[in-house]
């Protein structure tokens, strides 16, 4: 059975296993093995998701059997509006397609609309096409692309997408 709950600091060294367990096959093809590294330390660095949690990012952590299995991060009040923002979503390889991802996207939604959030925004490499369907199939719908450069010569190409609250 599949249990939802929010993670405290102390635990994000949890995020940053199941995200360095995730990227490479999630990625494979999509990415250089170089900018997986370079993203992941990055990204996935504690100090930067402590800082994240400090600024009010939530981390809802997906267990089965007591084991954490998968992730989903989250904004609420981004950009200082009425707009919640997902900002990571991963599930071990082996924890796919088997509606873990959805029942963690469904959480964020309840609490970004209990919190009175009109909408979700997300960005999402635009070759991740396993990814743009997963969202598209719960509602999602791409509003714009971006270019974001991320040094050290790498970008992130993504969809921005929204779902409707």
């Amino acid at each position: 059975m599949i249990h939802l709950r929010l993670l405290v600091k102390e635990e994000l060294i949890l995020i940053q296993k199941i995200a360095h367990a995730t990227w490479p096959s999630t990625f494979a093809g999509i990415l250089s093995s170089e900018q997986i590294d370079y993203m992941l330390n990055w990204m996935y660095d504690l100090k930067l998701l402590e800082s994240q949690m400090d600024k009010g990012h939530g981390f809802l952590v997906a267990e089965e059997d007591g084991i954490a299995i998968g992730f989903a991060g989250y904004e609420l009040n981004h950009l200082a509006g009425s707009l919640s923002k997902l900002h990571k979503l991963y599930l071990l390889p082996s924890s796919q397609g088997k509606g873990v991802g959805k029942s963690l996207l469904l959480e964020v939604a309840k609490i970004a609309r209990e919190a009175g959030q009109k909408s979700m925004v997300l960005n999402v490499n635009k070759k991740n096409k396993k990814a743009i369907d997963f969202y598209r199939a719960l509602g999602f719908v791409t509003i714009r692309q971006e270019v974001n450069d991320i040094g050290s010569g790498y970008v992130m190409d993504d969809d921005v997408m929204e779902l409707s609250l």
